[in-house]
């Protein structure tokens, strides 16, 4: 089953359209790890285990196990989530995007030492800084388009041809890239009027959308401006709202809760 497989299969099956983020910090995590020497492995299958249930897939950001010297830790997590909850599709969140065999080293990366089955990529390089990936026919791109920080406007709102470039980048992807059907667009929640204007652009592409829970999108807005005709279409990515719900010993259980209650305001909307 391939990336988009699970993806859709997961959305009608679980009923859901919650992406976990997995974003260790240490610094935040609940005491009993403090002397724990494989704390971000045990923190994090811990919290994957607790929300599986309400899961349409995991984003774990590769920025915040690479600055622990914990890649190991990532690839193991991975390989857990396969094994524990089949049919759970892995994004990796790394926003690639380079040229040549560069590229090529990239797409290895994510998809071979890490067995992501998709991948975040930068399209700013053009196409060939991604061609590697979009190659991967059995495997998941989810390509920046109209991103959720305040800064994003700096460069994508730049107006060409009459339009902004956030939209040039969602027609691109949608008409020109996506040959094997395995392309989705990052769009973030905090710009909802946005996110109604690309969905016009690309039909059903599904959208990867952060920025909800601690960046303060809301979620009324984000599924009624983003779903698709069927109620899908989303992957509505929170992770510290959901990582550290809670600091105690139930810390699995309130992140369980804080998954559960973000399903069920999508579900509301849908």
């Amino acid at each position: 089953m391939n990336f988009m497989q699970a993806l859709r299969t997961r959305w009608q099956q679980a009923d859901t359209l919650v992406c976990v983020g997995l974003d260790p910090e240490p610094a935040r995590f609940p005491a009993q790890f403090a002397n724990d020497p494989d704390a971000v492995f045990n923190f994090c299958r811990a919290i994957v285990d607790a929300t599986a249930g309400y899961a349409c897939s995991f984003k774990p950001q590769i920025a915040h196990f690479a600055a622990l010297g914990a890649e190991g830790a990532l690839t193991r997590l991975i390989a857990h989530i396969h094994a524990a909850h089949p049919g759970i599709p892995v994004i990796l969140d790394s926003k690639r995007g380079d040229i040549g065999s560069t590229a090529q080293h990239y797409a290895a990366e994510a998809f071979d030492r890490y067995a992501a089955d998709a991948v975040t990529a930068n399209p700013y390089l053009g196409r060939d800084s991604v061609q590697p990936f979009l190659d991967r026919a059995d495997r998941g791109v989810v390509i920046l388009c109209r991103t959720s920080n305040p800064g994003a406007g700096d460069l994508q709102d730049l107006v060409i041809d009459g339009r902004p470039l956030y939209q040039h980048v969602a027609e691109k992807v949608a008409r020109e890239w996506n040959g094997h059907g395995n392309c989705a667009l990052v769009v973030g929640a905090t710009w909802p009027a946005q996110l109604k204007e690309v969905r016009a652009i690309v039909g059903d592409v599904p959208f990867l959308v952060p920025g909800v829970g601690a960046q303060g999108g809301d979620v009324e807005a984000v599924v009624t401006n983003a779903k698709t005709a069927d109620g899908t279409g989303l992957m509505v990515s929170s992770s510290r709202a959901i990582l550290y719900a809670g600091n105690g010993q139930d810390f699995a259980a309130a992140a369980a809760d804080a998954a559960r209650a973000l399903r069920d305001e999508i579900n509301r909307y849908r």
